[in-house]
């Protein structure tokens, strides 16, 4: 389970209200590259800067790119991928 106290600084942060559900995706530092998230969700995951692991840039905006960021975090093989906006 990713642990938001161990996620990569440059996370977007904040948070997004999508149907109603408040979510804030998060990717920690147990990544291992593996482009499962930026391969599921494209418009809100991709390799950091430095290359060296994936990070949250855009936080959902709508239903299939927060239906897209769940498919991400439930097939993430190191379960790096987190949502914490409870």
């Amino acid at each position: 389970m990713a642990d938001k106290n161990d996620q990569w600084e440059d996370n977007i942060g904040g948070f997004s209200i999508v149907a109603g559900k408040k979510v804030a995706f998060y990717v920690d530092k147990e990544c291992i590259i593996c482009s499962v998230c930026s391969d599921s969700a494209p418009n809100n995951f991709r390799m950091s800067e430095e290359e060296d692991h994936d990070i949250c840039y855009k936080q959902p905006e709508n239903e299939q790119e927060l239906e897209e960021c769940y498919d991400a975090m439930e097939n993430c093989p190191v379960e790096a991928i987190g949502d914490d906006a409870v």
